[in-house]
């Protein structure tokens, strides 16, 4: 794990980045940006009332002095931004509106994002998923050609590394939504260095049983290669099929996925968050986001029962993908 986020590290230090945390007052959020601003890997924007987060960094004596503090409410540039808001919004927003909604940390961290002020966000330590999310649906949106953002978790176990998608996101996919979800998965996996092998999950391999859902699977493989005909993909797989080298031998002879994929794409919510929750939990490995993907810009969501450590690793991530934009 040391590893893979000492990689991270090296890719994003120096490059002169900049992520928004929204929740400039809790403490994680201020021992963490205060780390990174230290080790000089990024600068840290914090939201919020500028003399209570100078306080409470001095009380925690944590030095922020490579850090950059906004507060909504007397941030000089705030008109351009309500401007920016209104017009993203497209008629959804009047300028009242606007004035009111981006006093919310969150909207105004986004927007930060969205007028290239900041390059990435975290958030969540103290804000649901939705808080998260919502504000960079409306103001950051979707990639050209991808429909939804999806979140993946990037499973560690000593040298093993492998990507588990949608973990997070989405309930019920569709076929175009889960050829979107293989696609940037893959690329997430390049982030980490690994060459991605993509396998689509089913309750069954290569037509072994027939049903709307294993059909939808299969047709989302064939989507997923005209839209990437470049990518190393096939499906539908049961997950050993997909895993174990003897087992696909002897289900999915003729498949270019030999046992060997370290990209899986789950069929439903409900099955990625049990399957990597299992992974976690009885394979010992270390579930790292969830991480969202096929934003314009890079928005990460953090548990509310994070640690300063989760807030650090979650930040060098959300660096990395700033790079990739």
């Amino acid at each position: 794990m040391s590893d893979l986020f000492a990689g991270l590290k090296q890719k994003v230090t120096g490059q002169n980045l900049k992520i928004v945390f929204p929740e400039g007052l809790d403490e994680r959020i201020l021992t963490a940006a205060g780390r990174l601003a230290e080790d000089k890997v990024l600068t840290p924007i914090l939201v919020g009332n500028i003399e209570q987060i100078e306080a409470k960094a001095k009380e925690l004596n944590v030095s922020l002095e490579s850090a950059e503090i906004y507060d909504p409410a007397s941030y000089a540039a705030f008109d351009e931004l309500v401007a920016s808001f209104v017009e993203r919004r497209k008629g959804k927003a009047t300028e009242e509106d606007a004035r009111k909604i981006l006093l919310d940390e969150n909207y105004f961290g986004t927007m930060l994002v969205h007028t290239n002020k900041a390059d990435g966000l975290v958030s969540g330590a103290a804000h649901s998923t939705a808080d998260t999310v919502r504000p960079a649906l409306q103001i950051i949106k979707t990639k050209e050609g991808v429909s939804k953002t999806s979140g993946v978790f990037i499973m560690v176990r000593e040298d093993e590394k492998y990507v588990f998608a949608d973990c997070a996101i989405n309930i019920a996919p569709d076929s175009n939504d889960l050829a979107e979800i293989a696609i940037e998965s893959a690329k997430t996996a390049e982030m980490f260095d690994v060459e991605p092998r993509v396998a689509m999950l089913s309750f069954s391999t290569k037509g072994s049983a027939k049903s709307p859902e294993t059909e939808k699977v299969s047709t989302a493989v064939e989507e997923a290669k005209k839209r990437d005909p470049q990518l190393i993909i096939d499906g539908e797989f049961q997950f050993d099929a997909a895993f174990v080298p003897s087992v696909a031998k002897s289900k999915a002879p003729g498949s270019v996925l030999q046992g060997d994929a370290n990209v899986f794409v789950f069929p439903s919510l409900e099955a990625g968050n049990i399957g990597y929750k299992i992974a976690q939990r009885l394979g010992n490995f270390e579930a790292v986001g969830p991480i969202l993907q096929g934003l314009n810009r890079p928005v990460n969501d953090l548990s509310r029962g994070c640690n300063e450590e989760d807030v650090y690793k979650l930040a060098l991530i959300t660096a990395a993908q700033a790079l990739k934009k």
